[in-house]
This record gives C-alpha cells, sequence and structure tokens, in this order.
C-alpha cells in the first residue's frame, strides 16, 4: 500500500494543467479526489474519466476568490468521504505584463486569486485538519517565487508572498501537519493564454514550445510529498525544465 492510496486529497484549479496531471496521477496512486475549478464541465469530464479508470472523485464548481466555495470544497470531502488529508492549493493565474501598462485590475485579479486564494484555502482546511490532527497542506508557487524578471513583478509578488505564508504556516503547524510549496519553472499549460499583453504573451509561449515540461513533472513532485511517512515534511520542492536558467 503506498502512501498515497486510500488518501482524501482536495485539488483547486484541477479542470486544466497542473491540477488535471495532479488529479489523474493521484488517482491512478489510489486517492479519493474532491476536485474543484471554475469551469464545471471540464471537471465533470474529468470525474468521469477518473469514474471509468476505476478511481473515485467528486466535483464541485470553487472560485478560490469566494470564501464559502472553498469551505463547500472542505465540506464535501467530509460528506463524500469522511476527511480530508490534503489540500493542494493549485489555482493560479499569471496575467502578466509590464508595470507600465496600469492594468490595474488585472493586478487585484492575480493578488485575489494567487494570494487571497491560498488563504481561503487553509482558512477552511486548517481547523478540519487540528480537528483531525492530521492534514497535509501542498500550495503551487513557482520560481516566480525565487527570481524577479520583467513584466512579472506584480506575479512573483503574489508567489513570493505564497512562498512567506506557508512557510509562516509550516512553522505554526506543529508535529502534526505538514506544509510543501511546489515551485514550478515553464510548464506546457495555458498559461500564456492569461496575458493581455500581446508581446509578453508571445515570449511566454515561445518559452513554453521551446523548453516547457508537461504538467505530469509537477504532478510526480506533488505526489512525492504526498506519499512521504508521517514523519517526513517535504517542505519545499522546485521543478523546472533543466534548459531554464
Amino acid at each position: 500500500m503506498s502512501g498515497i492510496e486510500g488518501k482524501v486529497v482536495a485539488i483547486t484549479g484541477a479542470s486544466s494543467g497542473i491540477g488535471e496531471a495532479t488529479a489523474l496521477r493521484l488517482a491512478e496512486r489510489g486517492a479519493q479526489l474532491v476536485l474543484g475549478a471554475r469551469r464545471s464541465q471540464r471537471l465533470a469530464e474529468l470525474v468521469a474519466r477518473i469514474g471509468k479508470a476505476g478511481g473515485a472523485a467528486v466535483q464541485i464548481r470553487t472560485d478560490v476568490t469566494r470564501r464559502d466555495d472553498l469551505h463547500a470544497l472542505v465540506a464535501l470531502a467530509g460528506e463524500r468521504f469522511g476527511r480530508l488529508d490534503v489540500l493542494v492549493n493549485n489555482a493560479g493565474v499569471g496575467t502578466i505584463s509590464p508595470l507600465d501598462d496600469l492594468r490595474v485590475e488585472e493586478w487585484d485579479h492575480m493578488i485575489d486569486v494567487n494570494v487571497k486564494g491560498v488563504l481561503h484555502g487553509i482558512a477552511a482546511a486548517l481547523p478540519v485538519f487540528r480537528a483531525q490532527g492530521t492534514g497535509h497542506f501542498v500550495t503551487t508557487a513557482s520560481t516566480a517565487a525565487f527570481r524577479v524578471v520583467p513584466a512579472m513583478a506584480v506575479y512573483a509578488g503574489s508567489k513570493f508572498a505564497v512562498r512567506a505564508i506557508c512557510e509562516g504556516l509550516r512553522q505554526e503547524a506543529g508535529d502534526s501537519l505538514r506544509v510543501t510549496t511546489v515551485s514550478p519553472g515553464a510548464t506546457a499549460t495555458d498559461f500564456a493564454e492569461a496575458s493581455t499583453n500581446r508581446q509578453v504573451r508571445a515570449e511566454i509561449t515561445k518559452m513554453r514550445d521551446d523548453i516547457a515540461i508537461p504538467p505530469d513533472a509537477i504532478a510526480r513532485a506533488i505526489a512525492f510529498a504526498i506519499e512521504q511517512p508521517a514523519a517526513v515534511d517535504v517542505s519545499e520542492i522546485v521543478v523546472r525544465p533543466t534548459a531554464q536558467s
């Protein structure tokens, strides 16, 4: 029996990219999944695919900017599977642009999704984990949480914040909860499409097409952290293409 089999795992941003890949990999390893995202039809297709392969998954429409949605996601885990072992705070957005563009609404949206969304997940799951005496937060950050480059100031700021919040959570967690931050580099997802600056979108798309690693590379890192024994906390994992500077 693996360290994943039978665990109840909730995943935000599960309808595509890293979230979808993580759901598929964990389902293959025997996890019971509670999947959340805004695109309900994509979620339904993923749940059906997992069920057809013999896995167990349920879905609920989840907008991480809404606190009630995260509480509903966590509650669904308890209702359907009796507990929650892992929350994968994966939902994120990268509306990348230079500060001179003054796309303030996009800045606000990144903070709402990338930072507040993580906090909403923590607020929903932490009381459950404390009551159980066990639990694991896995949060998707970014290599932008380590290095700031032009056009990514606000996005990087949001991911620096995620790392800081998760490190604080880890220090406060005590000896029964685990906290892992996974920071992907260039990954073959639809990340570039979020940018409304054409030049930036083209640059990100080119980098993705040239060097990006598949989402399952990140899913494997997440699975590695989850499968460790309860006394082992994998605090941070950085996964980037070999070719990425």
